[in-house]
């Protein structure tokens, strides 16, 4: 499959549903949270696919690209660290955290594999 754009992109598409699920669990989250955990934690989770649309357009430049993939592995590392307060405050169960923290899980590997071999992502000048 060719990838036109970084909405293409495995990561990306885990990313998001990751942000997806993390929105519609929150919404249960208690009201003075609203401007705390909530928001952080949706903020967070949606900065990586945000992050990925910016390394994309980046990829002239392995540097920049990389930057952009590091931001993206810091944004997935805080919604990880938000889904654990979120269970221990018991906003989420244990189930649902661990298939949450499993997803963060996954995105870091993909993430983690692009930081170390971004040259197939690179275009060329």
């Amino acid at each position: 499959m060719q990838i036109n754009s970084a909405k293409d992109l495995k990561v990306y598409k885990a990313a998001d549903d990751l942000a997806m699920k993390i929105f519609e669990i929150s919404k249960k989250f208690p009201p003075e949270e609203r401007f705390a955990l909530t928001g952080q934690i949706r903020r967070s989770s949606g900065s990586v696919c945000l992050n990925l649309r910016e390394a994309w357009a980046k990829r002239r430049y392995e540097a920049h690209f990389v930057s952009k993939l590091t931001d993206c592995d810091g944004e997935n590392s805080e919604t990880d660290s938000s889904l654990d307060f979120a269970e221990d405050c018991t906003y989420i169960t244990p189930d649902e955290h661990a298939e949450l923290a499993v997803r963060c899980e996954e995105v870091g590997r993909m993430l983690g594999s692009m930081i170390k071999n971004p040259g197939s992502f690179l275009t060329h000048q």
